[in-house]
C-alpha cells in the first residue's frame, strides 16, 4: 500500500510540472485559469482512485474470472478451499503467455481499447449515463479532471477491459507494466493541450481529440469514444475532429453536479428515496430521465 501511494505522489508531481508547461506553451484555451474551480477535488480524486477504486476493482476482477478459471481447470477446489498457483497465474497460459511481456502488453492495450470504446459507449446510455456523469460534469478542463470518475464507473470499465484480456491468456505482469504510462496518457488527453498530431490524427488520440468527446457543442455530441486509438470511432462512425477549430465548452446540458465529493457519489441515486432528502437539503434535483443521455453531453 505505501509503494502504491508512493507511485501515485510520484506520478502526480511529475505530470503536474509537465502539463503544466505544456499547458501553458500550447494551450487550446489561452488563459484559462489553474487554480478552477474542482481542481482539490480532482486532486482528490487522484489519491482515492488509486488507492481504494483500483484495489476494489482488483478485488471485483478477481470474483468475476474465479468461477470462469474454475472451468477452465485454472483454478481447482481442494479441502473446501481454492487451490492454485499464483506464479502460473501470473504467467498466463496458452499461446499468447510465450509471447515476450511487451509484446503481450501491445496487444493487451490494443484489445482492451476496443473493449472500452463499447464499453464507454455503454456509459452514454440510459443506464449508466448518471454514473459516467460525473466524469462530464467539470465546466473547465485540464488534465486533473482525467481522474473524475464515479467509483461504479471506474469499477465497471475495469472489468470489462480486464476480464477478456485476462481469459485470453495473457499475463497481468504484462498489463500492470504499462499502467503508469497509460495514466500518464490519459490524463494528458483531457490537458488544456491544442495538440492534433496532424496527418496522425487516425493512428493515437490526441488532446484535441477527447476534449471534442467533452464539448456540450452539439456537432461533438456522441463522439471520439476511443481512449487511444481512434481507428475505432472511424470504424464505427463516430469520429469527430474538425480542422482548424478546438472545443471550448465543456460540461453537462440542463443539469449541474456540486463539487463536493459526497454529492459526485451519490448523484446517480437522488431519486432513491434513502437519499432524497440528503440530495435536495444540497441542491435541486433535475429530472431528465425522459432525455437521451448522449444528446446531454459529449464523454
Amino acid at each position: 500500500m505505501e509503494a502504491r501511494f508512493v507511485r501515485t505522489l510520484v506520478l502526480f508531481l511529475v505530470l503536474t510540472l509537465v502539463f503544466g508547461v505544456l499547458e501553458r506553451l500550447f494551450p487550446s484555451i489561452p488563459d484559462q485559469p489553474k487554480w478552477r474551480r474542482g481542481v482539490w477535488l480532482d486532486t482528490f480524486y487522484w489519491f482515492f482512485t488509486p488507492m481504494v477504486i483500483q484495489i476494489i476493482s482488483m478485488a471485483t476482477i478477481a470474483l468475476v474470472l474465479i468461477p470462469l478459471y474454475l472451468l477452465l481447470g485454472r483454478i481447482t477446489i481442494q479441502n473446501g478451499g481454492l487451490s492454485f498457483d499464483i506464479n502460473q497465474v501470473l504467467a498466463g497460459y496458452g499461446p499468447i503467455s510465450r509471447l515476450p511481456l511487451w509484446v503481450q502488453g501491445l496487444i493487451a492495450i490494443f484489445i482492451g481499447d476496443f473493449v472500452g470504446y463499447w464499453t464507454h459507449r455503454w456509459h452514454h446510455t440510459r443506464q449508466l449515463w448518471d454514473f459516467h456523469a460525473v466524469h462530464h460534469s467539470a465546466e473547465v478542463m485540464d488534465w486533473l479532471t482525467a481522474v473524475r470518475l464515479h467509483p461504479v464507473n471506474d469499477i465497471i470499465s475495469r472489468v470489462c477491459q480486464a476480464t477478456p484480456v485476462l481469459l485470453l491468456g495473457f499475463s497481468p505482469i504484462a498489463v500492470e507494466a504499462y499502467v503508469p504510462l497509460l495514466s500518464s496518457y490519459v490524463a494528458f488527453i483531457h490537458a488544456n493541450v491544442s495538440w492534433t498530431y496532424g496527418p496522425f490524427r487516425y493512428v493515437i488520440s490526441s488532446p484535441a481529440f477527447h476534449r471534442w468527446h467533452h464539448t456540450t457543442e452539439e456537432e461533438g455530441a456522441g463522439k471520439n469514444f476511443a481512449g487511444l486509438f481512434p481507428i475505432f470511432d472511424l470504424i464505427f462512425g463516430t469520429f469527430y475532429m474538425p480542422q482548424g477549430e478546438q472545443p471550448r465548452n465543456f460540461g453537462l446540458i440542463g443539469e449541474t453536479i456540486k463539487e463536493t465529493f459526497f454529492d459526485q457519489l451519490l448523484f446517480p441515486y437522488r431519486n432513491w428515496k434513502i437519499v432524497k432528502a440528503w440530495f435536495n437539503s444540497n441542491q435541486p434535483v433535475v429530472e431528465f430521465a425522459e432525455k437521451e443521455p448522449v444528446k446531454v453531453s459529449s464523454s
